[in-house]
């Protein structure tokens, strides 16, 4: 479900429904956070992060856990464009490896 508020309030909007949403409105990239993930260093959420890239075909810029290459290189994978990263990745390194 979306979270809104500051992530301090949920929607009864899905994910996936509110990124159909907007693909009808012409927008070609969103950042999806997980937020039960975010700040967790625990990994990305790639198996739903894929899910919404192969329902919706827009291009996730996903959010929330990353700890290492090995997350960067699991959302690579799984077809995902892009990824925020935390202090715990080496930004050089992730560049010369996905750029």
């Amino acid at each position: 479900m979306v979270a809104v508020e500051g992530w301090g309030e949920v929607s009864n909007v899905l994910a996936k429904d509110l990124a159909m949403e907007m693909v009808r409105m012409g927008v070609k990239h969103i950042v999806y956070t997980d937020i039960l993930r975010d700040g967790m260093l625990s990994g990305p959420n790639v198996e739903y992060t894929k899910l919404l890239t192969d329902q919706t075909g827009i291009e996730i810029i996903a959010s929330g856990g990353m700890s290492s290459m090995d997350d960067l290189e699991n959302l690579h994978n799984a077809g995902v464009k892009g990824a925020i990263i935390g202090k715990k990745i080496d930004l050089a390194e992730a560049i010369k490896k996905y750029e």
